[in-house]
């Protein structure tokens, strides 16, 4: 389990170089009183491990810009991924605060040893554009969602794809999050695209998404919270927390209304990693609502998941999530 003792430690994501995994991570000072407040306040950290269990913390990745600019508020959730040149790519959410309220968009900082990070001059290099996404004009959320970027290669070798947190125009406000869409020749220039799934399946949003092929099968991976589900989703007395459902490629389309929870509310922002030591797939998430409700933080040592063709499941039931 990675935790800090004078930090609040939430979402985030890995990379891994052949030697060390490396865990990029969202945090802010326990100073704050009020774990609500860490959202403005959040830098990314970054620490080593060998064994995705003991984690070594090393110098932070990147923090805010000075104002005016995209990322003036806090940098939030991203992806990193290597470039056929060698160049590491970490693609981040953006947040800066404007009169209306919270925007978000997507930037990248590039790197050659996973460790001292420069952010692209080219900055933000996506963002909502109105046409296929709910922008914070339409006054239907209470920020502009378009965040979280998943990136990855395209499966047969034709650029690269970014699945984003992000919200339709049409539907009602509580059902509007769909799996959002974007593509490049290069990592460097980005071309959005409609959503890969349809409004109306249940969720306001679906954050930290992840899509791999676990036991043969393309899965979607996300997080959503009682909070920020639709009315009919509320009523199942759901407590949301990390979710999976099967999917028809690495491109979808995507049933996010046959997704199921894979952990209630204890535990979000759930990550899957393939362990070089055994070559299982294994789940990592931070830990979120504790046992007296109030937020805990922290990222979960990790647990082999297991996919039977339509659930993700824990492998080894003696393996708990530390």
């Amino acid at each position: 389990m990675f935790t800090l003792p004078e930090s609040w430690v939430w979402d985030f994501w890995l990379a891994d170089d052949g030697d060390q995994y490396h865990l990029f991570f969202l945090y802010a000072s326990r100073a704050l009183h009020d774990p609500d407040r860490r959202h403005y306040r959040a830098s990314i950290g970054h620490a080593v491990s060998s064994d995705l269990q003991d984690w070594t913390r090393v110098t932070d990745a990147l923090v805010r810009s000075d104002a005016p600019a995209f990322d003036d508020l806090a940098t939030w959730t991203g992806s990193v991924v290597r470039h056929p040149d060698g160049t590491w790519f970490l693609f981040y959410t953006g947040s800066t605060l404007t009169p209306a309220g919270n925007v978000q968009t997507i930037g990248y900082a590039t790197s050659d040893d996973l460790m001292t990070w420069d952010k692209s001059p080219d900055n933000p290099v996506l963002r909502a554009d109105g046409v296929w996404y709910e922008v914070l004009a339409d006054g239907q959320w209470h920020d502009e969602a378009f965040r979280d970027p998943w990136v990855f290669p395209d499966p047969v070798g034709d650029g690269w794809h970014m699945l984003i947190t992000a919200r339709a125009r049409t539907g009602p406000a509580d059902d509007r999050g769909v799996v959002g869409h974007a593509w490049s020749p290069d990592l460097r220039t980005w071309e959005l695209r409609p959503p890969l799934s349809e409004p109306g399946q249940g969720f306001g949003q679906l954050e930290v998404m992840q899509v791999e092929i676990v036991d043969g099968a393309p899965v979607l991976l996300f997080s959503c919270l009682a909070t920020d589900m639709s009315a009919a989703g509320v009523a199942t007395g759901s407590t949301g927390g990390v979710w999976a459902t099967p999917a028809a490629s690495l491109l979808g389309p995507f049933d996010v209304s046959a997704a199921h929870q894979a952990t209630d509310d204890t535990l979000y922002s759930g990550r899957l990693v393939r362990r070089r030591s055994d070559d299982r797939w294994v789940l990592l998430a931070f830990h979120h609502t504790g046992p007296e409700g109030g937020f805990v933080g922290g990222v979960s040592d990790p647990v082999p998941v297991h996919w039977d063709g339509r659930r993700m499941d824990l492998a080894d039931p003696a393996e708990q999530l530390g």
